[in-house]
């Protein structure tokens, strides 16, 4: 009988370990996926169903994504956000930039931890151009607050360092895990990568072209981390996905040091 006790200690502990480290790694997904229709298909094809495969293969914990259509009609007025989540299994909060027909078009965010709290920032425009929006959830990942950030940044340059240094002015003093995650329109080289720079630690490989989806050729689709962190970066993909989007998701793994 104390064999049996024993044993089944032990083999408790091995699962309460096993279950701690799991909680250490988080694996991320960023993608801009054209409001899910492939850049090879008619303007009226939606995919929606390849884009939630292409989520559900990566296995990814979290997950921004840009250019998600809510009720228009170019998208056969399905609520994208809605219905990604409902596609994955996923908690999401989605984050208008702009009003669009009679609909709206943004930014989502996909979770498979509960959302304790969301949070929604306009960012700065000084040139007139689309609104463009600053989405952040709150999850708690052993008993510790977790920031996930998604985000997709103007075509303008100035627009861009406005918006980016909005972004630094909101976390620069975060002693949290910040993940800041989207679109940037903005290669590694530029000012608003460098200044970017300064409080987060970007993902990089050689050659991380996302776009365009066949030959990518530029890097503009980024996984940030907090300086003010425990965390590092392990197994960062530019997933070989040439249909669903021009662009192509970024994958990601975090572990705690």
């Amino acid at each position: 009988m104390k064999k049996y006790i024993l044993s089944y200690f032990i083999l408790s502990m091995l699962c309460c370990s096993s279950l701690i480290l799991s909680a250490q790694k988080l694996k991320i997904l960023t993608y801009n996926i054209h409001h899910a229709n492939p850049p090879s298909e008619d303007v009226r094809v939606i995919n929606l169903d390849t884009i939630a495969a292409i989520i559900k293969k990566s296995n990814a914990d979290l997950i921004g994504l840009q250019e998600i259509d809510i009720d228009l009609s170019r998208s056969q007025n399905i609520d994208q956000a809605k219905k990604l989540a409902e596609l994955t299994g996923m908690h999401y909060f989605f984050s208008k930039g702009i009003n669009l027909d009679a609909g709206e078009y943004g930014t989502v965010i996909l979770s498979k931890y509960p959302i304790v709290k969301t949070e929604r920032f306009e960012l700065p425009s000084p040139i007139v151009s689309e609104k463009r929006s600053l989405a952040i959830i709150h999850i708690q990942v052993n008993g510790k607050t977790i920031k996930f950030a998604n985000t997709h940044l103007d075509l303008k340059e100035e627009n861009r360092l406005a918006q980016s240094s909005f972004i630094l002015d909101k976390f620069k003093d975060d002693k949290d895990l910040v993940i800041l995650v989207g679109d940037l329109n903005a290669k590694p080289e530029s000012q608003v990568i460098q200044n970017l720079d300064s409080i987060f630690t970007r993902s990089q490989i050689k050659n991380g072209f996302t776009i365009p989806e066949m030959n990518p050729n530029r890097e503009i689709d980024f996984i940030m981390l907090n300086k003010a962190n425990q965390f590092k970066f392990r197994k960062h993909h530019v997933l070989e996905e040439t249909y669903a989007s021009d662009h192509r998701p970024v994958y990601v793994e975090i572990y705690k040091k």
